[in-house]
This record gives structure tokens, C-alpha cells and sequence, in this order.
């Protein structure tokens, strides 16, 4: 693979099928069973919860993606939508930039987030008083991914995660960080990948030539 042939994926792109696949299969499955006003059956009912969440979680990606587009300089390199070897997971951007390689997972919820700090028990991200506290167990699984791909090419690249919340909820005052992920808006996550640091953009593009080969496009 040579420079221009770096695949930076498209954001939300496999999230957007599987909700054009769910959809498509329940209107063929209403349609099967009402043959005569299956169609009219079809449009009148509202897409359920599950189907939202994936249609809701490509905008999600898109948006960051857009905003990482805008914000970020030009040395930095974006991977889109990208696929795990053996894992039924993607990494929705994989960033490569001066200070090192981003792991950032894109969300977009409504209501608040915050982080529950009780005197007793453990801590727990909530967004819209539910607990969240996954989100960041499958961002750090993510994270050792990636680490365990550059171990042995590139063993001293820090690489690091972040939630990019797409939403209103971030508080105005003061940043969120749970776990040692820091969690902002998707502009803010844009400053956090045009920080500076040692790696060169040849070593940056090199970099991400390595990673779209072993985490290719969803």
C-alpha cells in the first residue's frame, strides 16, 4: 500500500448498513405476513429502539467525523469505521498524530453526563442518570487492541482513548475524564489529537499506512 492508496474509511458507514439491513429485513418480514397492506403496515409502525440506536449511532460517528475534518490540522490522519480482526467490534476513529495514536469512540446520547462518585461503592460514568460505565470497558478493550498491534513495529507510540460525546450534555464548566479517558465533545477531541509531540508526519502517514492494513475499512 503506498501513500495514496490510504484507506481512511468513511464515519458511520457500517453502522448506516446494519441499520439499512434491520430495516429492510422487517419490512420484508411484514410484508411475508400481510401480504395485501403489508406495506402500508410498514410505514405506519416507527422504527423500533434497535434500529435507531444503529441509525443514531452513525450520525453520532459522522459528526465526529466531520468535526475532526474541520479542526484538525493537517498532519493528522483520521481512520474511519474500522474493523477488529476476530471481534464482532469496530473502532469508530483511529487517529494518528504527532503525540501518538487515538482510540476514540463515538457516542451521542441525550441527557447529562456525569460522573457518580459515591461514598461507598465504585465510580460510574451516567448519561441521563443511567449508567454508562461500559462505554468505557469496551473503549479500553479497543485500546489494548491497537497497543498489542504496535508492540512489536512501533512499541514506544503512546497510544491513548477518548469518548467523543456528541450531544449537550458535556458540562459547561470543567472536563470529564473517567478511568483516565478523557471525555469531550468531538472539537475538543480535535485539540487533543493536534497537541503537540515527537512523531514526525512522515512518521505519522507511515503509521497510518500500518494500522488501515491491520484495522481495515468496516
Amino acid at each position: 500500500m503506498d501513500d495514496d492508496d490510504l484507506d481512511l474509511g468513511t464515519a458511520g458507514a457500517s453502522a448506516h448498513r446494519e441499520y439499512e439491513r434491520r430495516r429492510a429485513n422487517r419490512e420484508q418480514r411484514t410484508r411475508e405476513a400481510h401480504p395485501r397492506i403489508g406495506g402500508l403496515l410498514f410505514r405506519l409502525k416507527d422504527d423500533p429502539q434497535h434500529e435507531i440506536a444503529w441509525s443514531r449511532g452513525g450520525v453520532g460517528e459522522e459528526a465526529s467525523g466531520s468535526a475532526f475534518a474541520k479542526h484538525c490540522v493537517a498532519s493528522v490522519l483520521v481512520l474511519h469505521d474500522r474493523r477488529i480482526r476476530g471481534s464482532r467490534a469496530n473502532i469508530d476513529h483511529l487517529a494518528v498524530c504527532a503525540n501518538g495514536v487515538w482510540v476514540i469512540d463515538s457516542k451521542r446520547y441525550t441527557g447529562k453526563v456525569r460522573i457518580h462518585d459515591p461514598w461507598f461503592g465504585e465510580k460510574a460514568l451516567r448519561i441521563g442518570g443511567r449508567d454508562r460505565t461500559k462505554l468505557i470497558t469496551g473503549l479500553a478493550k479497543q485500546v489494548e487492541f491497537v497497543r498489542a498491534a504496535l508492540a512489536e513495529t512501533a512499541p514506544g507510540v503512546p497510544v491513548r482513548g477518548a469518548l467523543s460525546f456528541v450531544g449537550d450534555g458535556l458540562p459547561l464548566i470543567g472536563k470529564l475524564t473517567f478511568q483516565g479517558y478523557p471525555i469531550r465533545s468531538p472539537r475538543q477531541v480535535a485539540k487533543l489529537l493536534n497537541a503537540e509531540g515527537e512523531l514526525t508526519p512522515a512518521m505519522v502517514r507511515a503509521l497510518a499506512i500500518e494500522l488501515a492494513k491491520e484495522f481495515p475499512s468496516a
